[in-house]
């Protein structure tokens, strides 16, 4: 089944009334993350970021990085900025595909299954596995690659992808890609 990584909204400035807590799950998540990414490299997989525009409807990649690394907690940017060489989606929703050329930009390289890793487990994450599981592409996420601002949201979330939507939630070491 041919899979690509989504990195799910992780240029952020980090500064919003949750941030401290966020940031703390995103420490904790990050390693995963870069793991992910780095092993979609080298198996060729793939990787898609998909982004928050802050409603700026003007910023695009640049602008988005530049922003976010000048926030409050670059050291969570730099490590996982998008480098030029992969694609780039804006959106202004919680959905990875609400209203986002994500879904084509897929099925052109006839993808089937998607992996979510980025933030925020118990928003952006939910929805947008709710929303690739109804356009029927095969969902998984690593759970210790995606942060959360509330914990217990973020287990019912997971709980309810890998129930509702027959999401693969495992370690991102065992998560297939």
């Amino acid at each position: 089944m041919n899979s690509a990584l989504i990195v799910v909204d992780m240029l952020n400035t980090y500064e919003h009334e949750d941030a401290d807590t966020l940031t703390e799950s995103v420490r904790e998540a990050l390693p995963s993350i870069e793991a992910l990414i780095e092993r979609a490299r080298r198996e060729d997989v793939p990787i898609v970021y998909v982004n928050d525009n802050y409603g700026d409807f003007a910023a695009c990649r640049p602008e988005l990085v530049r922003h976010a690394l000048d926030g409050r907690a670059p050291e969570l940017v730099e490590p996982i900025a998008p480098p030029d060489d992969v694609a780039f989606v804006v959106k202004a929703r919680h959905s990875i595909f609400y209203q986002t050329q994500l879904e084509y930009l897929l099925r052109q390289q006839e993808i089937e299954r998607i992996v979510l890793a980025g933030q925020v487990t118990e928003q952006c994450i939910l929805y947008s596995a709710l929303d690739g599981y109804v356009r029927h592409f095969a969902v998984g996420v690593p759970r210790d690659a995606v942060a959360a601002i509330h914990a217990d949201l973020a287990a019912a979330a997971l709980q309810m992808m890998e129930r509702n939507m027959r999401a693969d939630v495992s370690d991102s070491e065992a998560c297939e890609l």
